[in-house]
C-alpha cells in the first residue's frame, strides 16, 4: 500500500513540476517582445529517493527553481559596447549640425563673401571716386561681418542645443538610477529567502544597458545581490537601495568651456558641497555631447575667430595707413575686439556705414584717382597671411570646411560601424537569452505530454488501490 501511495506522491509531484514549467514557458511567451528579457527555465532534479531494505527507491522529481539563463560575460561586453554606441550616436548627431553650418549650396559660404569683398574693393580702386562703388564696398563689407557673425552664432546655438540635450540626458539618468535603486531594495528582499528575482534582475540588467548608453560607469554586485553604481571616476550614483541625483548649471567660461555653457554636478551627500563631475563624463551620449560642445565647436569657433581676426586686423591696418574721399586720414574699417570672440562681434565701422566717403583708396591726400590703398586691400586675398604664412583667408576657411566634413563623415562611420558591433553582441544574447517561439512550442508541447503521463500514473496507481481494496472480497 505504501508503495502505491509513493506512486500517487510521484505523479502528483510530477503533474505540478509540469504545470509549473508550463507556467514558465507561458511567462516566457509572453515576454518575447520586453527589452532585455531573458528566457527562464524550471530546474528540475532529482528527489531524495527512500531506502526499502536492500533497496533504493526513487522518489521521482521536484521544481528546485527557476533560473533566467543568461550569459554575464556577455552581458558586461553588451553594456561597454552600448556606451560607447551612445558616445559616438551623439557624437554624429551634434556634428552633423555642425557641418550643416558650413554647408556652402545653403548658407552660401564665408568665402564667398570675403571674396565679393575684395572684388568689390578691386572694382572700386579702377574708379576711386565712384560714389557707388564705395556704396557696393560698405555693403559687402556688411555682408562679409554678417556672415561672420551668423557662423559664430550658428555655432554657439547648437552648443546652446547641446545644452539642452545634457539637461534631458541628466534627466533621464536621474530617473533610472531611481528605479535601479528602488529593484536594488526589491531584489535584496526576494533573495534574502533564497529565491532568485529573475525578472527584477532582468529589469535592472537593462536599465543599466539604459545608464551606460547614456554615461559612462562602473558598477558592482554586492553578496545581497544589490548594486553599487559609479559614474566617471567617484560620483556614486547608486549604492543599495540609495540614489543620489546629477545636476546641472550654467558656469562661467573656463579653458575648453564657453561662457554660460552648462556643468554637470555631483552632490555626495544632501548636506554635501555639489562638486563638477563634468570632465569625469568621458562616455555615452553625454559625453559625445560634451566633447563635441567643448572640444571641436570651440576648436572651430577659435579658428573662425582667428580668420574674422586676422582679416579685419590686416584690413585696418593697411586702411588707417591712407587717406579717405575728403583727404580725411583712414580709421578702422571693421570693428572686432579681442581675438576672442571676434567673429561674433565683427561690424562695419559705423563712421563708414554713415558715409562711405570714409573708405580709404589713397596713399596719400589730395590726389584724386590715387588708388594704391585699395590696391593693397585687394591684394590681401591672395596673400598667405593666415595659418603662419601658410594660406590665404580662403585656403583657410577651406581647411575648417573640411576639416568639419571630415570629422563628421569619420563619426558617421564610426557610428555605423558601432552599430553593427552592437547589434553582433545583441545577437549572439538573443541566441543565448532571447525567447525562441519554436523552442517553446517544443518545451509545451514536451511538459504537455509529461502532465498526461503524470496522470495516468495517477490513474494507474488509483486502480492499483481498488484492486488491493477488493481483495478482501
Amino acid at each position: 500500500m505504501s508503495r502505491i501511495w509513493s506512486i500517487m506522491d510521484i505523479g502528483k509531484q510530477s503533474m505540478m513540476n509540469s504545470q509549473t514549467a508550463l507556467q514558465t514557458i507561458s511567462h516566457n511567451i509572453a515576454n518575447k517582445n520586453v527589452a532585455g528579457y531573458s528566457r527562464q527555465r524550471v530546474d528540475i532534479e532529482t528527489a531524495n529517493p527512500t531506502v526499502d531494505g536492500r533497496l533504493l527507491l526513487g522518489n521521482g522529481a521536484v521544481a528546485k527553481r527557476i533560473v533566467r539563463i543568461h550569459n554575464p560575460f556577455i552581458e558586461k561586453q553588451l553594456q561597454q559596447a552600448i556606451n560607447v554606441e551612445g558616445e559616438r550616436d551623439a557624437r554624429a548627431s551634434l556634428l552633423g549640425r555642425v557641418d550643416q553650418v558650413f554647408n556652402e549650396q545653403q548658407h552660401g559660404g564665408l568665402n564667398k563673401s570675403i571674396d565679393a569683398f575684395f572684388s568689390a574693393y578691386r572694382e572700386m580702386s579702377n574708379d576711386p571716386e565712384n560714389v557707388a562703388l564705395r556704396d557696393q564696398v560698405k555693403e559687402q563689407a556688411k555682408f562679409m561681418a554678417q556672415d561672420f557673425r551668423g557662423v559664430s552664432g550658428r555655432l554657439q546655438h547648437i552648443q546652446g542645443e547641446a545644452d539642452f540635450e545634457i539637461h534631458n540626458e541628466v534627466a533621464n539618468v536621474n530617473k533610472i538610477t531611481g528605479e535601479i535603486a528602488s529593484l536594488n531594495k526589491k531584489i535584496a528582499a526576494v533573495e534574502i529567502d533564497g529565491v532568485t528575482a529573475n525578472d527584477e534582475r532582468d529589469r535592472r540588467d537593462e536599465l543599466v544597458r539604459e545608464l551606460g548608453k547614456m554615461i559612462n560607469i562602473r558598477y558592482a554586485e554586492s553578496k545581497t545581490g544589490e548594486l553599487t553604481v559609479t559614474a566617471g571616476d567617484s560620483a556614486i550614483l547608486v549604492s543599495g537601495s540609495m540614489h543620489r541625483n546629477l545636476t546641472v548649471e550654467s558656469t562661467p567660461g573656463r579653458k575648453g568651456k564657453a561662457e554660460g555653457d552648462v556643468d554637470i554636478f555631483y552632490q555626495a551627500t544632501s548636506d554635501g558641497t555639489p562638486v563638477v563631475v563634468t570632465k569625469q563624463i568621458t562616455g555615452g551620449s553625454l559625453g559625445g555631447l560634451l566633447q563635441v560642445r567643448d572640444q571641436f565647436i570651440n576648436h572651430t569657433l577659435d579658428k573662425v575667430d582667428d580668420l574674422a581676426y586676422t582679416l579685419a586686423t590686416q584690413i585696418n591696418q593697411i586702411h588707417k595707413s591712407g587717406y579717405d574721399r575728403l583727404n580725411r586720414p583712414g580709421v578702422d574699417l571693421f570693428v572686432v575686439g579681442n581675438k576672442k570672440g571676434a567673429a561674433s562681434r565683427m561690424a562695419v565701422n559705423q563712421l563708414v556705414l554713415e558715409d562711405p566717403g570714409r573708405l580709404v583708396a589713397a596713399a596719400q591726400p589730395n590726389a584724386p584717382g590715387d588708388n594704391r590703398v585699395a590696391n593693397l586691400i585687394s591684394s590681401l586675398e591672395y596673400q598667405n597671411a593666415m595659418g603662419k604664412g601658410q594660406s590665404t583667408f580662403d585656403g583657410f576657411y577651406d581647411n575648417i570646411v573640411g576639416d568639419v566634413g571630415a570629422t563628421s563623415a569619420r563619426a558617421n562611420s564610426e557610428k555605423a560601424s558601432q552599430k553593427d558591433i552592437v547589434d553582433q553582441i545583441k545577437n549572439i544574447r538573443d541566441s543565448i537569452s532571447g525567447v525562441s517561439l519554436d523552442e517553446e512550442t517544443e518545451k509545451m508541447i514536451e511538459y504537455q505530454k509529461m502532465f498526461e503521463a503524470s496522470a495516468r500514473l495517477i490513474n494507474v496507481a488509483n486502480e492499483m488501490m481498488n484492486t488491493v481494496m477488493h481483495l478482501k472480497d
